[in-house]
């Protein structure tokens, strides 16, 4: 009791206080770490696709397909993860520190529940789904042998995400930086060492990948639990704290997260739900596709680098009780979130053929590759829109707006479009790309409508 005590102390004395100041200056210091550890993991998404791209074009295809299953798997993730974003913040907001350090302790607790539950029940029915999802027999064959590695080490991820989470939502959002990176560098270090068979290790191919990714997560893992538990950071977690854990509780942030989850289960079911209609045009395409989304990712995850510390500031100060300050953090968010994206979209429609070249030379790839990453740059302020308006819900613990939206742009919109488009008017791929654009302009702008009455203002965590 009283060691938790101290660390209460400790945590009042040392923390910076974002509900007071600049409120830009409070965006880029809780969000600049954030943006850059996601654009980290993001450039080590792009570098393992360019050491797989090194296999062969049927390997990207697989890593490609399996990923748009792995996200159906991973909104179980996201429903523990943007609820607990919620409570933590909003706790630490208030200043409650031992309920805070109870949060994250079940956060962890119920991340590993999930992890172990989904991965179990996904892990031997992966053959029939990637055949299902279009895969050709060969690649479903890799993206088996690449996939089960990364069910087994799914507790690590999901445990992964939420130190980073956490230690954003505690106000410590630069440990969190580094671990990102840190995490990024060394699986980007021994992907080509795993893949190829360099130095003492042994050549695995694609399984590789795999391993180095499970082994870079429970690094993470391992050095944020070394973090929290040896008070190297605002919050000191104890095994026994001052506030016990509670299965009300972990059930209050599973609950709060259900919206966050729906919607990435939407998301992810409409990628299961597109693979087929790109799987159509070939496996080429279905690669230059991967190739595409880790392209775009680059600048989709600074946003939601730019969001995760934004959604912990509108907790802190809904905590407090300041929702003037809440509104305008909302704002200028918005505002720093469409321009980013923005430069982003330029760099795209000027450079599509030379990142295009950086995974394939064939002149019918970086035909593929330019076209693609031109169509979808045109949506890139949209997405920026989209995405800042989802963590400000989020950070008010109020998901369900982000939810419909989501549903509206994935089944109303892209995966409708983009059937009629390559069906009914025999639009090549293209019209895929075409659909994935228009879907996130209108949904964008629908969603930012509704934004605009205000009340995630009033929502009560």
């Amino acid at each position: 009791m009283t060691r938790d005590i101290e660390t209460t102390i400790a945590a009042k004395r040392k923390t910076r206080d974002h509900t007071e100041g600049s409120i830009i200056g409070s965006i880029l210091r809780m969000s600049l770490p954030s943006m850059i550890g996601f654009a980290s993991g993001n450039i080590y998404d792009i570098a393992d696709m360019f050491w797989v791209a090194r296999l062969g074009a049927k390997h990207v295809a697989a890593v490609t397909i399996f990923t748009a299953f792995y996200w159906v798997i991973g909104a179980a993730n996201m429903i523990a993860g943007t609820g607990s974003v919620a409570v933590i913040s909003r706790r630490y907001g208030e200043k409650d520190y031992a309920k805070t350090a109870a949060v994250i302790k079940e956060t962890f607790i119920l991340k590993w529940t999930l992890a172990i539950f989904f991965g179990a029940l996904a892990y031997p029915f992966l053959h029939q789904i990637l055949l299902i999802l279009g895969a050709e027999p060969e690649v479903a064959a890799l993206g088996v042998s690449y996939g089960r590695i990364q069910f087994l080490g799914l507790g690590f991820c999901f445990s992964a995400y939420t130190i980073y989470t956490a230690l954003r939502s505690v106000a410590d959002p630069n440990k969190a930086m580094f671990i990102m990176v840190g995490g990024a560098l060394l699986n980007m270090v021994l992907d080509p060492f795993l893949i190829f068979g360099w130095w003492i290790f042994p050549e695995m191919g694609l399984v590789g990948a795999a391993v180095a990714s499970v082994v870079s997560y429970a690094v993470i893992f391992i050095v944020g639990l070394y973090i929290f538990f040896g008070g190297k950071t605002n919050i000191r977690l104890r095994l026994k704290g001052e506030v016990g854990m509670r299965l009300r509780s972990i059930l209050e942030i599973f609950t709060i997260g259900i919206p966050a989850g729906i919607n990435s289960i939407s998301w992810s079911l409409s990628r299961v739900a597109i693979m087929p209609i790109i799987a159509i045009f070939g496996t080429s395409v279905v690669a230059i596709y991967g190739v595409g989304m880790r392209v775009s990712a680059l600048g989709i995850m600074i946003i939601v680098g730019l969001g995760l510390g934004v959604s912990s500031l509108i907790g802190h100060n809904l905590g407090a009780k300041k929702f003037e300050r809440a509104k305008e953090t909302a704002r200028q968010s918005i505002l720093l979130s469409m321009g980013i994206m923005a430069f982003f979209s330029i760099v795209n429609l000027i450079f599509a053929p030379q990142i295009v070249w950086l995974f394939f030379k064939t002149p019918e790839m970086l035909s593929l590759g330019t076209a693609i990453l031109r169509i979808i740059a045109v949506c890139f302020p949209f997405v920026g829109l989209f995405i800042a308006m989802e963590e400000i819900y989020t950070g008010a613990g109020e998901n369900k707006p982000a939810m419909v939206f989501s549903l509206i742009h994935s089944w109303i919109l892209e995966i409708p479009m983009a059937l009629a488009l390559t069906r009914l008017f025999m639009v090549d791929q293209n019209g895929v790309w075409w659909a994935l654009t228009v879907a996130s302009i209108l949904s964008a702008l629908l969603f930012y409508l509704w934004f605009r009455r205000g009340g995630w203002l009033q929502k009560k965590v």
